[in-house]
């Protein structure tokens, strides 16, 4: 009788500080894996059929591979099918065990919050089937990287993107001020990929522009004072909105905060950095009806 084998692989979530799109044309950025991931478990299984289940954050089954009902199932599937056939493209052996195994996720983080539903996946994917975690999102879905750099990592980082190689470097933040940092989701689920196509349309020089995110990226992480981080976080938003030709997230929704707030990753949706020495954030955005005020020490 064979004896069954339970393995597990744990990824961090991931939220991008300085950098936004520009990452893919090789601009520095700072980003900061999360606390809470994704976690994979794998049992070896004599059953002639794999399955998958994927629960979310409150334990609840959303993805089940022997339920396929809705059109959502089926998207999931096929993002799946593509990760998973690309693993094997790069690992061959990895087919037997995918095909002998029976696997569950589960998120710790609620799965439309834009922290790395998908990086975390597929970091867990590739320990799992022993392949490169960049070389599988490049050849999966695409992106800059940074997202795995972070799944991968228990420190802040520093990452770049160098002739489309990645390259990441752990940094100590020593930032004495994070008591102040808040994360605050503005409760609507942001597509990269409709970003990142908005962002190539547009002709005007990216190199340029990298190479000023580069400079803010390096002012931002030896910055010791709010006043010089929130003054830098403020170029940083007003450089990529005068770029994209979109409002700043500040001028939009939240332009009587007394601090800086600031866009994270794909500007208009999923968290915001939020940062001030005199207003109490928490209250100013439950009063605009964003609950959702996550302490930096308790997200990262």
């Amino acid at each position: 009788m064979k004896v069954t084998q339970t393995y597990s692989f744990h990824s961090n979530g991931k939220l991008l500080i300085t950098g936004e799109y520009v990452v893919l044309d090789g601009a520095l950025a700072f980003a900061l894996p999360t606390r809470k991931g994704q976690l994979l478990k794998v049992t070896d299984s004599d059953a002639s059929e794999h399955c998958w289940k994927a629960f979310d954050s409150n334990g609840n089954l959303w993805f089940d591979s022997s339920s396929i009902i809705t059109d959502t199932d089926q998207k999931v599937a096929q993002t799946l099918k593509k990760i998973l056939t690309t693993a094997i493209e790069l690992n061959p052996n990895f087919k037997n065990k995918w095909l002998c195994s029976q696997v569950q996720t589960h998120l710790e983080f609620p799965r439309l919050w834009g922290l790395g539903t998908s990086s975390t996946l597929i970091n867990n994917i590739a320990q799992w089937a022993e392949v490169n975690p960049y070389e599988l999102l490049f050849k999966s879905f695409g992106g800059s990287g940074y997202d795995i750099a972070c799944a991968k990592s228990k420190m802040p980082l520093l990452y770049r993107l160098q002739e489309g190689k990645p390259h990441s470097y752990p940094l100590r933040f020593l930032f004495p001020y994070t008591d102040h940092i808040y994360f605050v989701y503005l409760n609507q689920k942001q597509n990269s990929k409709e970003g990142i196509a908005k962002y190539h349309s547009i002709s005007k020089s990216k190199r340029k522009l990298a190479e000023r995110i580069t400079h803010l990226t390096e002012q931002l992480v030896l910055a010791y004072t709010i006043a010089d981080f929130s003054a830098i976080l403020n170029e940083h938003e007003a450089l990529v909105s005068e770029y994209l030709g979109i409002p700043t997230v500040k001028e939009r929704f939240f332009p009587d905060y007394n601090g800086t707030v600031k866009s994270l990753g794909a500007w208009g949706g999923d968290f915001v950095l939020a940062i001030s020495e005199k207003e109490d954030t928490p209250s100013y955005f439950s009063s605009k009806g964003f609950d959702i005020c996550i302490p930096y020490n308790e997200m990262i």
